[in-house]
Formats: C-alpha cells, structure tokens, sequence
C-alpha cells in the first residue's frame, strides 16, 4: 500500500513554533537554575542576578544587551565542542570578540576553579602608546585582590627604541601605585609559547592583554585554527578594549 504525508506550510508553521517556544523554555529553565546555584554560592548581599534569555545569535544579543544594561564586563565560559580539539576559545567566543570590542572581556577556561588573581600578567612589545583608561579594568582586579602586575616583554630586538623606553616609561607612571615588575623574556619559540611558559612558571593567575589592530590577541583570532592550537592559556583571559 502506498501512501502520501503533505505538510502543508501552516502545519509546518505550527511544528516551527512549537519547537521555538520549547526552546525558549527550556532556556528559561537552565537559566533559572544557574541563577538559583548562583545566588547560593555566592555570599555578597550586594550582588543582584538577573536572567535574559534572546533568539538572537549570541554576538548580537550581547552586543544589545551590554549597551540595555549599562554592561561594565562581558564574562564568558569556553565549554563547547572546540575544546575537545584543544583550542581555547570557541567559535561563539571568537565572534563576541570580534563583534563587541568597547568592553573589557573576561574569558574563563573549561572547569577552572577560582582563585583570588594575585599575579596578573599583562604583555606587551612596548610599541603602543597605552591610554590610561585602557588599563583601568586591571587596576581594578589590582584594588580588590591586591594583586601584583607583571608587564612581559618579549625580545624581537637587541635593544629597545627610544618610542619603547618612553612607552615603558609612561606605562610605569600609569602603574605608580600599584605593585607592578617588569620582566623579559627571548623569542625562543613563538609568542603563545612564550606566555604560557611564563604563566605555568611563575603561578599567573590571569592574564591580560589589549586587543587593538596588529595585537598577539588579534592575530591569534585571525589565525587559522590549527595555529590557535598553540595558544591554551590555562587562566582567564581578560581582552581590554583599546
């Protein structure tokens, strides 16, 4: 016996919307749940957590949703199919990166337990002009946890140009009142490498980096992914905006 199943375009309406709405739900519910276990782990009265669950792609709902909000940092996880491959951060993490850039970005490894960020490592070539207000998010992290600041330098040159000794000179006026040590490290390998064996050797707890045009963090987005392979920090990320 043969037959004929004809799904005509409003039954088809019909299974959209009812799959859309379960969505919903069910996004309401994990929501719900993760603000419940949220507000029992945490023990500061002065902390408020709200819900927003969006249709949107995730890079557009945070883009609305830190402008709604008056949003001072974006915190993100790297759960997802991508670490199974060892890269650090995922597709939707690469995209509200290069999609949201006025706000400072903390990114937060796969299982990663937290400790208080008493050394924070923040690299730099020396041959951008830093705004002080690019550096207020790390100031900050320095204030409450009164955390040391350790600026990396990664030799490319036998000696620093008279626009690096003035930025590195600036950059420690900046710095003036908050515990912070210069270090240098040699090119052996590759900058990703550089900065993960300075973290593991001297217990960084995060690290910090300004993403502006031709910055280490923008061209490890830009990198093919087999190349962002090299690049695992084992502590959160925090990505300034410039």
């Amino acid at each position: 016996m043969n037959s004929t199943y004809i799904l005509s375009s409003t039954t088809r309406t019909y299974i959209t919307t009812k799959y859309v709405d379960e969505l919903q739900r069910e996004s309401l519910r994990k929501l719900t749940e993760l603000k419940l276990q949220t507000e029992i782990a945490n023990d500061n009265i002065n902390h408020n957590f709200e819900i927003i669950s969006s249709e949107e792609e995730v890079k557009l709902a945070i883009q609305k949703a830190v402008k709604l909000y008056a949003i001072d940092i974006i915190v993100m996880g790297t759960k997802g199919a991508s670490n199974a491959i060892g890269i650090f951060m995922g597709s939707n993490t690469v995209d509200v990166l290069n999609k949201v850039k006025n706000y400072p970005i903390l990114v937060i490894p796969d299982e990663l337990e937290f400790v208080e960020p008493k050394q924070i490592l923040f690299p730099t070539d020396f041959n951008r002009f830093y705004e002080n207000k690019e550096l207020e998010a790390i100031k900050k992290i320095t204030m409450l946890y009164d955390s040391t600041i350790k600026i990396l330098h990664i030799n490319v040159e036998k000696k620093m140009s008279v626009t690096q000794e003035f930025n590195k000179k600036i950059l420690s006026e900046y710095l003036e009142n908050y515990p912070h040590s210069f270090h240098w490290e040699s090119d052996y390998t590759n900058k990703s490498k550089t900065i993960a064996t300075f973290i593991e050797e001297n217990q960084i707890d995060i690290l910090a980096m300004v993403n502006y045009k031709h910055s280490l963090i923008e061209n490890i987005l830009n990198e093919p992914v087999i190349k962002k392979i090299a690049f695992q920090p084992t502590v959160p990320l925090l990505i300034i905006p410039e």
